[in-house]
């Protein structure tokens, strides 16, 4: 798991070197995971574009962050982009109204179901439920992210939403499963975000979007903690048999995986 040093983003790294459970590695070079790449520099997009050879985005951002933050500096490239929200959208909502839900889920105050048949959760910032609420409110796009990250045309490719760390946490760590990522490996790239916290808080506090439903917010609130992807792993296998399972219900087919694998491993035996 390598850090990308930018200007413009905070939580930005290439998922390659982590192990999987035949002994394998991850490649780097082919997945990276981002916060908001708004407020990319000139240079940023230089490394990303030209020196990288970066050429798919996948937004998991709602459209209303969207509309209230404008185009980032890649729409002007040759990089694909694909819009695909994990937070539910109304027809006729505001664009402040679906950002204010996005800002409780980034800040552990999100109204969501808890997960069935789990005991009482006593760490606040555990997110188990929220992310499961992904799945069950937004799994279309969830297959469909993970369809464009399987696709070799999609080339080197990056998941980004605001903060980089939740619903980007949620589509990398299914990806990494799915290719046979060992567990402990994908609960530690999750937690890698919370390395950055405090500069992830401080950029989204600097931003119109987002600053006003931050104040008095503080980095604790918003660190990904272990319980939260060890909560919704252990819900996906409980309730779908795993990542595999949910991946098929998700509309994501064996040929689907088998691509995945072999663009993020190589010709692991998932990938044969």
């Amino acid at each position: 798991m390598s850090w990308l040093h930018l200007e413009g983003a905070v939580n930005v790294r290439d998922v390659g070197g982590l192990p999987t459970v035949d002994g394998r590695t991850t490649r780097s070079g082919v997945l990276l995971r981002a916060d908001n790449l708004q407020d990319l520099t000139e240079a940023d997009v230089e490394l990303l574009v030209a020196q990288r050879g970066l050429r798919t985005v996948v937004d998991l951002r709602s459209s209303g962050e969207v509309h209230l933050t404008g185009d980032g500096p890649l729409k002007a490239r040759d990089v694909r982009h694909v819009h695909l929200s994990l937070i539910p959208e109304w027809d006729g909502e505001p664009d402040a109204a679906e950002v204010e839900r996005v800002l409780d889920e980034l800040t552990q105050h999100a109204a969501l179901p808890p997960l069935p048949a789990r005991p009482r959760q006593t760490d606040p910032t555990d997110l188990a439920g929220n992310y499961t609420g992904y799945v069950r409110d937004a799994g279309a796009n969830i297959g469909a992210a993970l369809t464009v990250l399987a696709d070799p045309a999609s080339g080197l490719s990056l998941v980004h939403c605001a903060a980089g760390k939740d619903r980007t946490g949620v589509v990398v760590a299914l990806a990494l499963s799915l290719v046979g990522v060992t567990r402990e490996a994908v609960v530690a790239d999750y937690l890698r975000s919370a390395e950055r916290a405090d500069e992830i808080l401080a950029r989204l506090k600097g931003t119109a979007a987002y600053g006003p439903g931050l104040e008095g917010v503080t980095a604790a609130q918003t660190a990904p903690v272990a319980s939260s992807m060890e909560g919704f792993l252990d819900a996906v296998d409980r309730d779908y048999g795993g990542p595999h399972g949910l991946a098929m219900s998700l509309g994501v087919g064996e040929e689907t995986v088998a691509r995945l694998g072999a663009r993020l491993v190589g010709t692991s035996p998932r990938a044969r």
